[in-house]
């Protein structure tokens, strides 16, 4: 009996690093009427700070965007298309929408750097980052639409999630 409470601490422990390595996903939402190649149930989302939108952008720091998925067919290049909706107007984020994609890719792993094309069936994690520029007004309510493309404008995954500039 002596026992039981170091095993409680040890099992305690356990359950705590456990759940400190876990990956925090952020909730976000289909593009509604853009069909994408993965749909959004495939992805795994993780956006800085945010784990459920509106997500917070908080002028003066930088954004990072960590995006897991597996293309169903092989794809040889792919660009990015973002934009805030914001009172039904969509505004591109100048300096990554219309960007290649394919230099933020990385394996499964998150570190090892792969490139374009991309083969069937092969997880990648797209990791790209912005700045939220200090002359960028508040905004109380937004949609961030994010986009990633084949050359032919084929959506190949595409999520949207609310947000705002504070």
């Amino acid at each position: 009996m002596k026992a039981f409470p170091a095993l409680c601490v040890v099992a305690a422990f356990v359950v705590v690093c456990s759940l400190s390595g876990s990956v925090q996903a952020t909730v976000v939402e289909s593009c509604g009427s853009t069909r994408s190649l993965v749909p959004i149930e495939e992805n795994v989302v993780d956006i800085s700070n945010c784990e459920k939108g509106p997500c917070k952008l908080k002028r003066r720091t930088t954004v990072s965007i960590n995006q897991k998925f597996t293309p169903t067919e092989d794809v040889k290049s792919l660009s990015t298309t973002v934009f805030a909706k914001i009172v039904g107007l969509p505004l591109p984020f100048v300096g990554v929408d219309g960007t290649s994609a394919c230099p933020y890719l990385f394996a499964e792993d998150g570190v090892t750097k792969q490139e374009c094309p991309l083969k069937a069936g092969v997880p990648v994690v797209y990791k790209r980052s912005f700045d939220v520029l200090e002359i960028y007004p508040k905004i109380p309510s937004m949609t961030i639409h994010w986009e990633l493309q084949t050359k032919s404008g084929r959506s190949i995954t595409c999520f949207e999630v609310p947000a705002k500039i504070v």
